[in-house]
């Protein structure tokens, strides 16, 4: 038998692979791999770089090359294009040796905290050994088989190191079967040494040929759909908790149909949100730390909760003192295991749509009782003031943020997306937001890392670029990483960017004060001769020049009224719009009822601290073991 092959480096395989790879769900086929975000130095430009060009110059592949200026945040904008496309494709990601890759640390376990698909190909030292220690290389005593990219290795559910190019077929498989299962997705890192990178062998030509992956839906297993609904038909005063799983398996339609059969009340999660439309009317909105008081009343007292596609973290649970009943029960509809086993829930393992669609033919004829359906309408209404009263306060001098996310609120349109992650921000916008869409709400708070938000936004433009995206950003995000607004420029890709500063760190300096440290560190000032801390003037910087410099248009607003304008003026442009405006950190924002578990020192010679350790102590009284 003669084997065909074709020879050609290393990189170039790699290259040629992923154009080649699909992802199938539905009957609906996508490109897996559309396109490579990197930035380019030793260890990669002689090698995934050389193959780009190749690729793009000869037509031998059609995987596109994006010029990121930061590689933290091309992590981040992949992990915004892959959530926004519902994890059925992803984008690439390479890096050059030492700090280029190790960059991508953060931006892995961002990816890999969130369920999200991205593949990332550090380059790595000679694997000939031949020329070591290169530059940029850490040598390691107990070992000349250690690199800086061992420490993907628990960010990322696959990791491998291609030593030899007899390694990369295997490699590259096992790479796109982990992208594509729903239950273990998440970072995949390649690491490439350079010298293997530029090395040719002769490849079967079935490596390039093009493969589909089918991107099951896994249907409930019987004897567990039977005990789900056994609990579940028990249940007098049930919560339903949608997670992301619901939007990744476009299950919204399937939830609102077991909601209306069973009447059931919605809450949602930071990833879930958009899954039932707000004004719905089982919609109770966010459960948790920085949820609703309408939700987390129904959670106080709710006997069965019902958790689909939801990983439970502790903004969920209010650090377990959410779901307060003395005989609280928990199933778990999940696709993957490890999180329908949470809580000695009931596990359900299987697809989110599939699995809802069962449970509303088997809980046929189960609905809970019009005064429990009156108890959820009259709770969710009367948030519903709240929040139309937090959108519009009339706070002065400085406007308060609820306002800020008011009138953005009712400035976008169904389709538009709203990014965000970090700050005070995630958690008025899950008790405040009013999200129409599954894909409406974009906020990244599995890791919740600063800096992801215009990057994100980035990758959410990318993936649907009909859609308007509107980043929120707070100063000290926005320091942290902006340099993404240099690639949306060169790409000519429109962001409309809202930031926000309180002159520091808001979120942080309110749970400052909250635990007793009196918003220690969390404010930009200068440095007082006096005190000796940094709670002198404020600092003169200026974040709408810098966004100037970067290459956007800028507008300034100072009241609600020009910020309205601005926002108008801004989706009338075709560039990347920064809009910046000045909040007051200390406006009020309303209560969820709820806590969350941050300890605070045990003894402390502050009453300060004392107050909020005697505070703290009372409320993890309240905490539950879910045994």
């Amino acid at each position: 038998m003669i084997v065909r092959t074709v020879r050609c480096t290393v990189a170039q395989a790699v290259v040629r692979f992923l154009a080649s790879q699909y992802s199938e769900r539905d009957g609906l086929r996508h490109r897996l791999i559309p396109g490579c975000f990197g930035i380019f130095g030793h260890g990669n430009v002689a090698g995934i770089g050389q193959a780009l060009l190749q690729a793009h110059a000869t037509g031998e592949a059609d995987l596109r090359y994006y010029m990121a200026r930061n590689e933290q945040a091309m992590v981040h904008a992949s992990v915004g294009f892959a959530r926004m496309r519902n994890r059925l494709q992803a984008l690439a990601c390479t890096a050059s040796i030492g700090p280029g890759s190790t960059n991508m640390v953060t931006g892995a376990a961002l990816a890999t905290v969130n369920r999200i698909p991205v593949l990332l190909l550090p380059s790595d030292f000679f694997a000939t050994r031949v020329a070591n220690p290169v530059l940029q290389e850490l040598e390691d005593r107990r070992s000349y088989d250690v690199s800086v990219n061992d420490a993907f290795k628990p960010v990322s559910r696959f990791w491998d190191r291609i030593n030899r190019p007899e390694q990369l077929p295997s490699a590259l498989l096992a790479a796109m079967r982990v992208l594509t299962d729903p239950a273990e997705t998440g970072a995949v890192t390649l690491a490439l040494p350079q010298d293997v990178q530029a090395e040719a062998h002769d490849w079967p030509l079935e490596l390039f040929c093009e493969r589909v992956w089918y991107v099951p839906r896994p249907l409930p297993e019987p004897a567990a759909l039977a005990r789900a609904v056994q609990v579940l038909r028990t249940a007098r005063k049930p919560l339903l908790v949608a997670g992301g799983g619901v939007i990744y398996s476009e299950a919204s339609k399937a939830l609102r149909r077991f909601a209306e059969a069973t009447g059931i009340p919605v809450a949602d999660t930071q990833a879930g949100k958009g899954a039932l439309a707000w004004d719905h009317p089982c919609a109770v909105g966010g459960v948790g730390a920085t949820g609703t008081a309408a939700a987390n009343a129904l959670a106080r007292d709710a006997d069965v909760v019902l958790g689909i596609g939801t990983r439970y973290s502790d903004f969920t649970t209010s650090s377990r003192t959410a779901f307060a009943h003395p005989d609280v029960r928990f199933v778990n509809l999940n696709v993957a295991a490890f999180d329908a086993g949470k809580h000695a829930g009931v596990a359900l393992v299987a697809d989110a749509r599939t699995g809802l669609d069962a449970l509303t033919r088997e809980m046929n004829g189960y609905r809970v009782t019009d005064s429990y359906i009156s108890q959820v309408r009259d709770l969710a209404d009367r948030w519903r003031q709240v929040t139309d009263r937090a959108y519009h306060l009339g706070h002065q001098p400085l406007p308060a943020q609820t306002e800020i996310l008011g009138v953005l609120n009712e400035f976008m349109g169904e389709r538009d997306v709203v990014v965000q992650a970090a700050g005070s921000m995630p958690g008025d916008m899950q008790m405040l937001w009013r999200a129409r869409e599954p894909k409406q709400y974009h906020v990244e708070y599995g890791y919740s890392c600063m800096g992801y938000e215009i990057a994100g936004g980035l990758g959410a433009k990318l993936a649907d670029t009909d859609r308007e995206v509107f980043v929120l950003v707070g100063d000290g995000s926005y320091l942290m990483m902006a340099q993404e607004i240099v690639t949306a420029v060169a790409e000519r890709i429109k962001l409309t960017i809202i930031l926000v500063d309180n002159r520091g760190f808001g979120s942080i300096g309110s749970l400052s004060e909250s635990l007793g440290s009196q918003r220690f560190g969390t404010s930009y000032r200068y440095r007082n001769p006096d005190t000796g801390l940094l709670d002198g003037d404020v600092l003169p910087v200026d974040l709408a020049a810098n966004a100037a410099s970067l290459g956007a248009s800028v507008l300034r607003a100072s009241t609600i009224g020009e910020f309205r304008e601005a926002l108008e003026c801004a989706a009338s442009s075709d560039q990347t719009t920064v809009v910046c405006i000045e909040t007051d950190p200390l406006a009020p924002v309303p209560s969820s009822e709820a806590w969350w578990d941050v300890p605070v020192a045990e003894v402390s010679a502050l009453g300060s601290t004392q107050r909020a350790r005697e505070a703290y102590e009372g409320a993890k009284r309240r905490q539950r073991p879910f045994l």
